[in-house]
């Protein structure tokens, strides 16, 4: 038995694949590297800066009342870690670990301890000044250098001001992550709300085909002259399920046309048993809403409407106004027999609520032999 041949082609171009994966990577690793290291090696000049200016600011700062100052700035030196220790823990430990999580008790606690032994390093400067500065000599000393409050503002001065520093920049920090926050659960709930949209508008789909095919079915078993016809408002039906259904806003004028194309496959399939009226007035061509707003309760009219001495009776009729429209259906009713108003209701109320929301009102009346929706909505300013 033979045994397979790896092609050298073939092992050729995969090496040469995980060469430049390999070296992609590499790269990608330095640059990552890189940027760390300057990032770093340019906080580290900023700091150096500001800490150097501290300095010459002490220096100036204790040199009132004295013109030697070279043992100002030696004095000013023995300060500098004192200053910058405890300028670090409070930027990098106080604030951010308990002042910002709200620990406000360790804080106060941590806070006294940090006071604590800042002090006594201060009197530990003093000291130092006396000793090796003055020699022992107490008149000889720098006479700021002799009061312990005015060394202790001057610490405490720059400890507050950078402190003050860190606290604003963690707010700004903390700010823009909240916006981003509440820009990603905004984007959510828009995705949420579309899905749900999606999801309503696939219930009616389904729904309203099968009882228009049905009425169609009807008629192409009876060999109707109409079929044609029927066909033809089918088709315009479906166009407007499938393309037009999608989009945000429709014209209410087409909601309108294909209600009135649904009205006449109905009347087509109950004959002279429906008494169906419809009117429209005072409706812009130019007036957009959702679409399929209106169309379900037409198609629920239908549907579970009862049929009184021979004749459904249906009343619907869509009215503009000023800035709102109103839409009511009418239709005969059996309340002991019909319990459920089906998807259709339902299914508005949840498009209504997630589409208009504060800017619609719904009434749906229910008596003995009659059932009524009323529909109001507000339309945008414009």
């Amino acid at each position: 038995m033979l045994k397979p041949v790896l092609n050298p082609s073939f092992v050729y171009k995969r090496v040469n694949q995980v060469k430049n994966i390999v070296l992609l990577y590499v790269h990608y690793t330095l640059m990552l590297t890189q940027k760390f290291i300057l990032k770093k090696i340019g906080q580290a000049t900023l700091h150096l800066l500001f800490w150097t200016g501290v300095l010459f600011f002490y220096t100036y700062f204790f040199s009132v009342g004295s013109k030697n100052l070279s043992d100002t700035f030696s004095f000013s030196l023995f300060l500098m870690p004192i200053t910058i220790a405890t300028t670090y823990v409070s930027i990098y430990k106080l604030i951010p670990d308990y002042l910002i999580t709200k620990r406000y008790w360790h804080f106060a606690l941590y806070s006294v301890y940090t006071l604590i032994i800042s002090a006594y390093l201060v009197m530990a400067s003093i000291f130092f000044s006396l000793i090796y500065i003055s020699g022992f000599d107490y008149t000889e000393m720098n006479p700021a250098t002799k009061n312990i409050l005015f060394i202790m503002t001057g610490v405490y001065l720059v400890v507050f001001i950078v402190s003050a520093f860190k606290l604003l920049k963690l707010n700004v920090k903390q700010t823009a992550k909240t916006k981003i926050l509440e820009t990603k659960i905004l984007e959510a709930q828009l995705k949420l709300k579309e899905q749900e949209l999606n999801y309503l508008k696939m219930q009616i789909h389904p729904h309203f085909l099968f009882n228009t095919l049905n009425t169609m079915y009807g008629y192409a078993l009876k060999k109707a002259q109409e079929t044609p016809e029927m066909i033809l408002k089918l088709s315009n039906l479906l166009d407007y399920l499938l393309y037009h259904v999608d989009k945000p806003l429709v014209l209410l004028s087409d909601e309108i046309n294909h209600i009135k194309d649904y009205i006449s496959l109905e009347q087509m399939r109950f004959n002279d048993t429906l008494d169906v009226n419809f009117y429209d007035s005072g409706c812009s061509k130019s007036i957009e809403i959702a679409p399929l707003l209106f169309l379900p309760f037409v198609e629920n009219s239908f549907k579970h409407g009862k049929i009184e001495n021979g004749i459904l009776s249906i009343d619907i009729s869509i009215q503009c106004k000023v800035n709102h429209i109103v839409f009511n259906a009418k239709n005969s009713h059996s309340k002991s027999v019909s319990k459920t108003a089906g998807i259709g209701l339902d299914n508005i109320k949840k498009r209504l609520e997630l589409l208009y929301q504060n800017r619609y009102t719904l009434d749906i009346i229910e008596s003995d032999d009659l059932f009524e929706v009323q529909l109001q909505l507000k339309l945008a300013d414009v």
